[in-house]
């Protein structure tokens, strides 16, 4: 424990210290980014003891508006791709399923699969 208390008093110590946190900080910061990007975000699960359970589903998961295009184009995207991001809404067409997004001659982007 000496040691450590003797090395850290030193200018080096103090820098090497320095480093380590701002490492920490950044893993820690890329760490919490990640996990408020998550899809797992499924609804509210609210229990009761001896009720039934109650799911408040999100607004996402509630729609069946799992894939969409824009009615200008030829490729479709899934909700939870980005590439789509750029198409307004009042020109995005929704689908159920991609085999609906299919039929109605669109493909899927290549940045989705």
């Amino acid at each position: 424990m000496e040691k450590i208390k003797q090395f850290s008093e030193t200018d080096k110590g103090k820098d090497i210290f320095v480093i380590i946190i701002i490492i920490l900080v950044g893993l820690g910061s890329f760490g919490l980014g990640r996990l408020s990007k998550s899809d797992s975000n499924k609804g509210i699960k609210i229990e009761y003891e001896g009720q039934e359970a109650n799911v408040i589903k999100s607004v996402e998961s509630s729609s069946l508006k799992n894939f969409f295009a824009s009615n200008r184009g030829t490729k479709y995207y899934s909700i939870s791709c980005g590439a789509g991001k750029t198409i307004k809404e009042e020109n995005r067409v929704y689908f159920e399923t991609s085999t609906e997004a299919e039929s109605a001659g669109y493909e899927l982007s290549s940045s989705c699969r």
